[in-house]
């Protein structure tokens, strides 16, 4: 009769357990499953970078970059300043050439005078894109604010911006080269490798003018790095989502 009861109580407390945990999962488990479904749906996402050099066109440090991205199959983008382009044309014409996205830098970089009123600064990049369309024939409408758009761009002038179809793209990962020209070849590979807030679409942010030698030096191996982990080199083009920073108020 014991050995009875005993199979009794044993059969029930198996049929408890399963009950409990496959009918009623916990919710350990079940955070624990999504969590799974989540880090494989990033990982299975495409990675994408964009490569961005503002600042030139310059002759040695713009055409040597234009190298290393020919050598290395990749397209980037580069946000150029007007006043730079008289005598250099055969470089931007270069970089039109090769397939590379010109966007617009304004005309002077003089933070005074782009930032004085916000028709000034539309201004600034309506000449730019004019002295471009003179030698290339395209009207870039890319455009990058000197220093970044942040306390800059109001709501005001991105409406304005959006009439005349112009996109502004600021970065998420950048290189202090634009600020220290003696920045070492390896603190700015470290810098273009660290982690990104939104490691699937990275824009990357350097700079090509004259004294940018170390950024040349760098470059080949930052762009292994991103080849290696599988990220697909694009130039921003009309398609590409605008990124800029929070609108001040």
């Amino acid at each position: 009769m014991k050995t009875k009861k005993n199979l009794i109580l044993i059969a029930f407390l198996i049929c408890t357990y399963i009950l409990v945990n496959y009918m009623f999962p916990s919710k350990t488990s079940t955070l624990s499953v999504d969590t799974q479904l989540k880090d494989i749906t990033i990982n299975n996402e495409k990675k994408i970078i964009y490569l961005t050099f503002d600042d030139g066109p310059s002759v040695v440090v713009t055409n040597k970059i234009l190298d290393t991205l020919k050598e290395q199959n990749v397209k980037a983008t580069f946000f150029l300043v007007g006043s730079k382009i008289q005598g250099r044309e055969d470089i931007l014409k270069r970089i039109h050439t090769e397939g590379h996205t010109i966007g617009l830098h304004t005309y002077t970089h003089k933070y005074r005078q782009i930032y004085s009123s916000e028709d000034a600064f539309i201004e600034e990049m309506d000449k730019t894109s004019e002295e471009i369309k003179k030698i290339v024939n395209i009207e870039p409408k890319a455009i990058r604010f000197p220093s970044g758009s942040k306390k800059h761009l109001s709501a005001s002038l991105l409406e304005k911006l959006h009439q005349r179809n112009y996109k502004i793209y600021d970065w998420n990962l950048s290189l202090s080269d634009g600020i220290d020209y003696n920045t070492s070849s390896a603190k700015l590979y470290k810098e273009a490798t660290k982690k990104c807030i939104n490691p699937n679409r990275i824009f990357l942010l350097a700079h090509c003018d004259q004294p940018n030698k170390n950024t040349c030096d760098a470059l080949p191996n930052i762009i292994k790095y991103y080849k290696d982990l599988g990220y697909e080199f694009q130039p921003i083009t009309n398609d590409t989502l605008e990124y800029h920073f929070r609108v001040s108020k």
